[in-house]
């Protein structure tokens, strides 16, 4: 096999095929992308075996063929090289030769046949979503997943396809976050639960993207295809939660603040709080809102005052500094609104603005308990 290409064009996409590999591997193949050659085109694959990446990219060749390169050194070889032509050509004692305007480099590679196939997606139903919409979602939502290996389940990010709309939720019991999508609609009700990995690569390579993305699934896979790029993955097995039980229906408190000043707050009192249980304290009462946190054991205390816009009854209620910080992080408003109900039922934060049409985000907090 012996092909010609661009050294930008191959290192910006075993780039993003890279994020799929484990750093060390049982398998020894599995350090490797797979190269298929065929005239015109090059098509790369990397796995871990739950997850599959493939991208096509258009190179100069007549010639057809399959090897698997070990993906550290081609990437640490490319990433030396200023924007060039490169000649791959396959020569004896199952070594692949390249050649750049500097000189010649030989790796060894592997057997084609020993890399793993990607799994078929069979009886499969689809949807097809913005490559932008979906790299929001999965930003909106991904955070607030849990990292419990005994509860699988909330380790991912579940999605719900309806005629009605898509909903994507994650949670890890102390935290949860739903987004909501009304503008766009399924062919026909699904639920699955997509694991961690494979969501970040598709952030990462979707965000900003116009691109048409095309989610085929079924019980135990998914597939996500877009521009030359293909990403199959299992999904978690199990049942998700239910998560509606927990998200308080009636809540007469709500506070409205600006997003920015009451998230610098929550992390500068933060620092004065107790380093186990982040806890801080919020007392709301008529257009102020008082700040605090204390740990006992250094005689460390701080609190601050803001300015806000409330209606309800007088209260105080504990939250993790750190669990609320990441939310308000998380978020792109000016404004949000905290919902109450009671000192020990969740407390629900919602941008007040700054929301496309159809667009909706509930995040959940759970409290924690105040000392007195």
């Amino acid at each position: 096999m012996n092909f010609i290409v661009s050294s930008t064009q191959l290192l910006r996409q075993l780039q993003t095929l890279s994020g799929v590999l484990n750093s060390s591997n049982t398998l020894p193949i599995l350090d490797h992308i797979l190269f298929e050659l065929h005239p015109g085109e090059l098509r790369l694959t990397a796995t871990d075996l739950e997850t599959t990446i493939s991208a096509t990219i258009q190179v100069e060749t007549t010639h057809e063929g399959k090897i698997a390169i070990p993906a550290r050194l081609l990437l640490d070889t490319l990433k030396t090289f200023p924007e060039q032509p490169l000649t791959f050509s396959q020569s004896e004692n199952n070594t692949l030769e390249i050649s750049s305007d500097q000189g010649k480099y030989a790796l060894a590679y592997a057997n084609a046949e020993e890399f793993p196939q990607a799994a078929e997606i069979m009886d499969a139903s689809s949807v097809t979503v913005m490559g932008d919409t979906l790299a929001t979602a999965i930003t909106n939502t991904i955070f607030a997943s849990g990292n419990d290996d005994l509860r699988p389940v909330m380790s991912g990010v579940f999605f719900q396809l309806s005629s009605s709309g898509l909903t994507f939720v994650a949670t890890d019991a102390h935290k949860l976050v739903k987004y909501e999508r009304t503008d766009l609609e399924a062919p026909e009700t699904a639920e699955f639960i997509m694991p961690k990995k494979p969501l970040n690569l598709l952030k990462s390579v979707l965000i900003g993207s116009e691109v048409e993305v095309k989610i085929d699934y079924n019980n135990s896979n998914v597939m996500f295809s877009f521009d030359d790029t293909v990403l199959i993955c299992r999904l978690i097995d199990g049942k998700y939660p239910n998560y509606e039980a927990v998200i308080p229906k009636e809540n007469p408190n709500v506070m409205s603040i600006n997003r920015v000043q009451f998230l610098n707050t929550v992390k500068r009192v933060s620092i004065f709080s107790n380093k186990t249980t982040h806890q801080i304290r919020l007392r709301i009462a008529g257009a102020e809102l008082h700040i605090s946190a204390e740990d006992i054991d250094y005689s460390n205390k701080a609190e601050e005052r803001l300015a806000c816009a409330y209606q309800g009854d007088d209260m105080q209620i504990g939250f993790n500094a750190r669990f609320l910080s990441e939310m308000l992080s998380n978020l792109n408003s000016e404004d949000i609104q905290l919902e109450l109900s009671l000192p020990n039922r969740a407390g629900i934060v919602t941008p007040a603005d700054g929301l496309d049409e159809g667009e909706k985000v509930t995040m959940l907090v759970m409290p924690v308990m105040l000392n007195n």
